[in-house]
């Protein structure tokens, strides 16, 4: 399987390649890319067949998207390419410069399109939810950029999944477009979407994007643990600044060093232990770290498309080799139990097997389609 091994998003008719082209990178101060490599980067990506740029308001304060337009318009893409970008964040001072307010939406929308030189976006994410705004007010909003014709199909990114069910209820009932999609935070270091929004996904035929899915760098084995337990704490905080003119990333350089997304969240003792067990199983058979680690993302359950995270050109061939790397059962099943959450709520163990059959069943065991199709994966 390549990058021109197109698959639709959920229950829509957009066709996307099975990996995305995230570019939190480009024009990101500190670990991100300058223009020259941004433009390397998609022409790498666009040459492989891929079709999924995805970007946001809020990287490098507008530039990644001004990038992005610029590349796109000189090299007459924009048909080609099924561009995606978000909002919500807050990208200034005041209750209006974020959140999913209707006021906040529509003008966050227009930036990006001029931006991103188009006049309309393939796919709008509604990037964080705010905990204030109404399902109500938001379903009909984004119904309305879709009938306006500035957004042809939206989905739902770091909001909870009683939230993205209500809203997709909502359009539902009153006929409108509604998400066909989530976008979350998904790998070997994170598998808290399995609880809910996995089948939140599959119920209501939207198609699952991870993002991060090597965990911003941790699962590249690129970090040493004495290093990093060693060194100052690092601070969260969102990619807003945009890199300075003449600025060079040093080639020592790494995303999780200094301000990120995940502060030092992700230096666990359990995820030392997930490093160990992806450094053994990659040994053994023979591949990078980081494209087994990506290779057990694509073929998680709903995953419907990939994104990537490149900070280097050469990664989208790299990352893209992931897409032929068929792990073994034996491989995938000691991933699965190294990066295994802690036992699940008594909700839903009640609801899985062994519990189940016990409580439910009296004592037969009952498996759905979904679970006799993965005793045979």
């Amino acid at each position: 399987m390549d990058l021109t091994h197109y698959r639709t998003l959920g229950r829509s008719g957009l066709a996307v390649s099975p990996l995305g082209l995230g570019t939190m990178t480009f024009g990101t101060a500190r670990w991100g890319l300058d223009e020259a490599s941004s433009r390397i980067v998609l022409d790498s990506y666009v040459e492989a067949g891929g079709n999924l740029v995805d970007t946001a308001d809020v990287y490098a304060g507008g530039e990644g998207e001004a990038m992005i337009g610029r590349y796109l318009a000189e090299r007459s893409l924009r048909d080609q390419i099924v561009l995606s970008t978000k909002s919500g964040f807050a990208t200034g001072r005041g209750p209006h410069a974020g959140g999913n307010g209707a006021k906040h939406l529509h003008a966050a929308l227009e930036g990006s399109l001029r931006r991103l030189k188009t006049d309309h976006v393939d796919l709008y994410w509604l990037h964080t939810w705010d905990g204030v705004t109404p399902a109500e007010e938001l379903a009909e909003t984004m119904a309305g950029l879709v009938a306006a014709g500035k957004i042809r199909y939206w989905g739902l990114s770091n909001a909870p999944a009683w939230f993205a069910a209500k809203l997709a209820t909502l359009a539902s009932e009153r006929r409108r477009s509604g998400p066909i999609a989530l976008q979350y935070f998904y790998s070997l270091a994170n598998r808290e979407v399995e609880d809910e929004h996995v089948p939140l996904a599959a119920e209501f035929g939207m198609g699952l994007v991870p993002w991060s899915p090597l965990a911003y760098g941790l699962l590249t084995g690129k970090y040493d643990r004495a290093t990093v337990e060693a060194a100052p704490s690092r601070l969260g905080g969102l990619p807003k600044d945009a890199a300075q003119a003449g600025a060079e990333r040093p080639d020592s350089d790494k995303r999780l060093d200094g301000a990120n997304p995940f502060g030092d969240s992700l230096f666990t003792p359990r995820n030392w232990s997930i490093v160990d067990a992806l450094r053994r199983i990659a040994g053994e058979i023979g591949e990078p770290m980081a494209r087994v680690a990506l290779a057990w993302v694509i073929g998680r359950p709903g995953v419907a498309t990939t994104l990537m995270g490149v900070s280097r050109p050469a990664q989208v061939a790299d990352n893209a080799a992931a897409l032929s790397l068929v792990l073994a059962p034996e491989h995938r099943a000691a991933l699965d139990a190294a990066s295994a959450p802690a036992e699940p709520r008594m909700l839903y163990a009640l609801a899985r097997p062994p519990m189940r059959g016990q409580f439910a069943f009296g004592g037969a065991s009952v498996l759905t389609a979904a679970e006799v199709a993965g005793l045979h994966r």
